[in-house]
């Protein structure tokens, strides 16, 4: 296990005066360039429409609907349809056996634009499938005497996405069935050691949801954020092994390394961004654009 104190920012910059210290005049556009990274995307784009049901639910490459048609789909007015979202796993089986994503093993729901859930599918298959996806984000805060902290955690060397970068103390996507109090005290369980006493303090604030293009495909994830204020004598600890180690940083110099650089995994920067504007670290009227910019994702 690694855990890690992460030294203060340079003196002249306070955590509750975004206006100290220099550089801070940038402040709203090196944070959102984040956001706009996380919604580089407005739908169509070229991309047709994946029909559940009758249910708009997926937004599909044109490249991939003869695959799509030859595993069992059929082609409708302005894109295709999977009549019987009961065969959801094995058209994500077929997909995965024909080399177009990486199986995960992992059964997530599939749902409508509505939110309404329709079936189920392999984690991989959703952003080849332009399906949304859930997931849950924790801040880990630490009162201590010198200023808030906050716990982060290193992504191990053999993730499959974004490997070796900066993430929240307990992060995951909400597998089938559950919900995201459920998939937040299983993650932290798994993920950081978390007894489920200290995770039913955790306080909910909403969500965030963005639109993106990355290599593995079209990402149409909601993330639910989650602060809790941790004890300051708790250390989290690697459990699964999809941590590599944990850091206690002061949240100022979060915020410095969200700004500055490109070292937390790229969804990351929009919760704890949410979080800064929580924690008063962003001025007005540049707090105002940065919620309107969150608020718009899709």
């Amino acid at each position: 296990m690694t855990v890690m104190w992460h030294p203060a920012p340079a003196k002249g910059r306070s955590q509750r005066d975004p206006a100290a210290g220099p550089g801070y005049a940038q402040i709203m556009p090196s944070l959102l360039r984040h956001i706009q990274a996380c919604n580089n995307i407005t739908l169509p784009a070229g991309r047709v429409r994946l029909y559940l049901s009758g249910h708009p639910a997926g937004w599909l490459e044109p490249a991939l609907t003869d695959t799509l048609v030859a595993l069992g789909a059929r082609a409708v007015p302005g894109g295709l349809t999977l009549d019987d979202p009961a065969a959801l796993p094995a058209l994500g089986r077929g997909l995965a056996e024909r080399g177009l994503y990486t199986w995960r093993n992992e059964a997530f729901d599939v749902r409508s634009d509505t939110g309404a859930v329709l079936g189920q599918i392999d984690r991989g298959a959703l952003p080849l499938l332009g399906l949304r996806a859930q997931g849950v984000h924790l801040n880990g805060l630490v009162a201590r005497p010198d200023g808030l902290h906050v716990w982060l955690g290193r992504r191990a060397a053999d993730k499959l996405l974004d490997p070796g970068k900066l993430d929240h103390i307990v992060a995951g996507g909400i597998p089938a069935g559950l919900d995201p109090a459920q998939t937040l005290a299983k993650e932290a369980a798994e993920e950081a050691g978390l007894p489920e006493s200290l995770v039913a303090g955790a306080e909910y604030h909403g969500a965030i949801a963005y639109t993106m293009v990355r290599h593995e495909g079209l990402r149409r994830d909601v993330l639910h954020c989650y602060d809790l204020l941790l004890p300051a004598d708790f250390v989290p600890h690697p459990v699964d092994g999809e941590v590599a180690g944990f850091e206690l940083w002061p949240i100022a110099a979060v915020l410095d390394g969200v700004r500055r650089t490109d070292d937390f995994k790229f969804n990351v920067n929009l919760v704890l961004i949410d979080m800064f504007l929580r924690q008063g670290l962003v001025a007005e009227p540049e707090a105002a654009a940065l919620r309107a910019a969150l608020a718009a994702g899709s």
